[in-house]
């Protein structure tokens, strides 16, 4: 059977943390004159990197100076990383389907800050299935769904992006790039191990 390596999205995936970064946007932006609410966040901007919302508020909301967005940026982290602390679970289902899939090489590839996704891991005690993979567009400076970000975890990994599988809830993103052809949909964690055995039982055919 072909060897492959998995690549996971962490929010929303591997991790229930949406809701709560989008309390605790609600939380900090207005107060810096930027009107949010956390069904905003849900509805609009999932997925999405911080500053691109920041941007796109401020495009009708008006220019914060550089001081306040930082003095921002790190109020909301501040409050998120509390928030994760007492409330962060794993989805559904992921923990038990990770350890059907411990024979498979495992990373973590984030548009969060690096220190984000480690206590998202280590919160829900899944970091054992991660050996420390983790790959932050904020320490690669390439930002999802630019596919760079995929090959630069795949090469640090040893695995070319033809052996590669990416697991992500995301269905587009904020520039507009689509899912990709040939996508396969999951609707709960359960259905992982299956899914990832039929792409290696197919990538082995090939060989």
């Amino acid at each position: 059977m072909a060897e492959l390596c998995l690549l996971f999205d962490s929010d929303g995936t591997l991790v229930d943390s949406e809701i709560l970064l989008a309390e605790a946007m609600s939380s900090t932006l207005p107060r810096y004159g930027l009107p949010f609410t956390s069904d905003r966040y849900m509805n609009e901007f999932r997925g999405m990197r911080f500053m691109s919302i920041v941007r796109t508020l401020e495009a009708v909301h008006g220019v914060l100076e550089e001081a306040p967005t930082r003095r921002m940026e790190g109020e909301m982290r501040a409050l998120l990383e509390e928030m994760m602390k007492a409330h962060l679970t794993a989805m559904p289902g992921m923990s038990a389907a990770l350890m059907e899939l411990e024979g498979y090489p495992c990373g973590v590839v984030s548009n969060g800050p690096e220190r984000k996704v480690r206590l998202a891991l280590d919160t829900t005690r899944l970091a054992r299935f991660f050996d420390g993979h983790i790959y932050s567009a904020y320490t690669l400076g390439v930002w999802k769904p630019d596919p760079r970000i995929y090959r630069l975890a795949a090469e640090q990994m040893g695995f070319s992006p033809s052996h590669c599988v990416v697991i992500d809830d995301a269905i587009h993103h904020d520039d507009g790039h689509e899912t990709p052809r040939g996508a396969l949909r999951m609707h709960h964690a359960r259905e992982l191990p299956r899914l990832v055995a039929q792409i290696s039982q197919k990538l082995a055919a090939q060989y």
